[in-house]
Parts: C-alpha cells; structure tokens; sequence
C-alpha cells in the first residue's frame, strides 16, 4: 500500500525499498511524459514495461488483456494518449474523444480484473469548464462545458475520472486521477499541424531565426492565458503520488503561474534571439480565455509543489530543440 508523505514543506523522496523490483505498467511510456516517468522509476529500481502501440492496440479489448498476461504487474500509470493542440483537436474531435475513451475505460477495467494494487490515471487540465474562476479549482470540473475546441478530448478524460471513483466505491479499487496544466520540455512533438503553443512557438522562432526571416504569424489575439509545467516537475509529481497518494478526489499539477500567450511569445523570443515581429491571426481562436491552476491539494496531500522557473524550463526546451532541428543557436 502507498505510504503517506510526511509534509515539512519539502518534497518528500521517493522510496527505493517501495519501487525496487515493483512491476509497473506505463503505457505511452516512450512518449513526451512517459520517458521521464520510467526513467525516474527505473532509477528507483522498478520493473518496468511500455507496451508499444504497434505491438498492443490500447483501444482493442482482446489486446489490452494480452498486456497483463504478457506482463502482471502491481501498478499502473496510464499516460498514453491521442493529444494535439488547437488545431488537431478541431481537426479530429470524433477520434479524440473515442481513442481516449476507449483506452482509458479498457485499461482501467482489465487492470481491476487482474487485481492491480495501483491505477495512476492521467487526466488534463482541458476537463475545466470554459469560463472556470482562476484559479481552477478540483471543485470546479463538473461546473459547466469545456471549451469547444478540446470539448470532446476533455470529455474523454473526465469520463475515465467517474470510472476511477465508480470503481474506487464499488470494487474498493485503488484509482487515482490527476490533473496536469500544459506540459512542456524536451522531446516533445514540434509538428506544427498538431503540438502544442510552447513547442510551436519555438520551432518557428527558431525557423525564422535560421532563415532571417521578419515576422511570424501566430493563432489568435494572444490575449488568452495558460500555465504551464516543466514535464520533468510533471514527472516527479506522477511517481510521488504513485507512492504516496491514495484517495479518490482528483489533484491539479501546475506551477501556480500564469501567462499570456503575447507573453509568453514574447519571452520565447527573446530567449531564442529573434529579431523579428509576430502578426497576429485574429481569425484563429484563442481556446480557452484563462487556465491557472490551484495547486494547494497535491502540496497537502503529498508532498509536491513544481521547482522549475518558466524561463529556466524554456531555455532548456530551447537548447533541447536547437540540437534536435540542426539550426544555429
């Protein structure tokens, strides 16, 4: 069973007597937040398998209860997913909300099946309803309708929170759900039809950079707010509460900060050394006004508050991306 965090304002450690020889499942495991989370769990010793998705079809129910034959195991961190930015959520909502659905509600249920001590359950911060109060609140997920750009992947993954906590009441299972902000770092997916802002941002800064180029046109009024977390803070987070976090209420992951995309923008900018200007496509949408997140449940509960400045983080993300393009720093 999870041990409780004893909570001195520190984050509390992780315990290698826990983890060591622990099996564990990470699904998208090779992924953006996944590598991070089996590294730390290899370090601590963990058994620890991916299942890769041209080899297991999460969203097939034979397949996913070949995963657990193929490997038993004590606890599961289900991190894989079907995600985009704005415009690769506008662009597929009906495989959005039916991958994510699927694979979750499959999982969670062939994880109960086998009797798996843990299920660490991943949702996002695209749950909150459109006009959440900042800042957003776990009390605040079932007060309206999301923003309609990520509408039906929020959906799918507030759905896979009512499984957890149906489950945690009916069958006593160990399910628990938390909340992460826009993740951002090194390794993460820089296409421009589907990553996320930081990602985008950076690529054309850097593209623009290269090419001497004099503006770069960027989505919306710039105008919206988002708050953003390191994914190696992400990762740390996910395998604390793995050990020490057990209790059916949902828990936000942020850094407790807020930004303007025009800000933000701006911030990258200068980091990356463009000269040039940004022209602004006021017809693109903005998605969601505002996202802040409070953070007060995961630092009581266990242990855990995000380290990593935005302007340290994206100055790694950059130095990351600089190598991984080829182009000049």
């Amino acid at each position: 069973m999870p041990r409780k965090a004893s909570i001195t304002g520190q984050i509390p450690r992780n315990s290698p007597a826990y983890w060591s020889k622990r099996r564990v499942l990470v699904t998208g495991g090779a992924g953006f937040l996944g590598r991070q989370v089996v590294e730390r769990l290899a370090t601590l010793g963990a058994e620890v398998f991916v299942p890769r998705s041209r080899e297991y079809d999460l969203r097939l129910p034979d397949v996913v209860q070949r995963v657990f034959r193929d490997f038993p195991c004590q606890t599961v961190f289900h991190l894989a997913a079907r995600v985009g930015g704005i415009g690769a959520n506008r662009a597929n909502p009906g495989s959005f909300f039916y991958d994510n659905l699927m694979m979750g509600a499959l999982l969670m249920e062939a994880a109960r099946r086998v009797g798996v001590d843990k299920f660490v359950q991943v949702g996002t911060v695209c749950a909150y309803p459109k006009f959440t109060p900042v800042p957003f609140r776990e009390a605040n997920l079932w007060d309206g309708y999301p923003e309609e750009t990520n509408a039906p992947y929020g959906i799918a993954k507030k759905a896979l929170l009512v499984q957890a906590q149906a489950y945690r009441s009916q069958y006593g299972f160990n399910a628990i759900y938390l909340l992460p902000v826009n993740l951002y770092g090194p390794h993460d997916n820089s296409d421009l039809e589907s990553s996320h802002v930081i990602p985008a941002l950076i690529r054309k800064c850097l593209e623009a950079k290269a090419a001497g180029r004099p503006t770069v046109t960027l989505w919306g009024s710039g105008k919206a707010t988002r708050e953003f977390l390191y994914v190696g803070d992400a990762a740390e987070a996910l395998v604390l509460a793995g050990e020490f976090y057990d209790c059916g209420e949902p828990v936000n992951l942020g850094s407790g900060s807020e930004i303007s995309i025009k800000e933000l923008a701006n911030l990258i900018k200068r980091v990356v050394g463009f000269e040039g200007e940004f022209v602004w496509d006021a017809s693109k949408p903005d998605g969601q006004p505002r996202r802040c997140l409070d953070t007060s449940r995961a630092r009581e509960a266990f242990g855990w508050t995000a380290q990593t400045s935005l302007e340290d983080g994206l100055s790694r993300t950059i130095r990351w991306y600089q190598e991984a393009l080829a182009l000049p720093r």
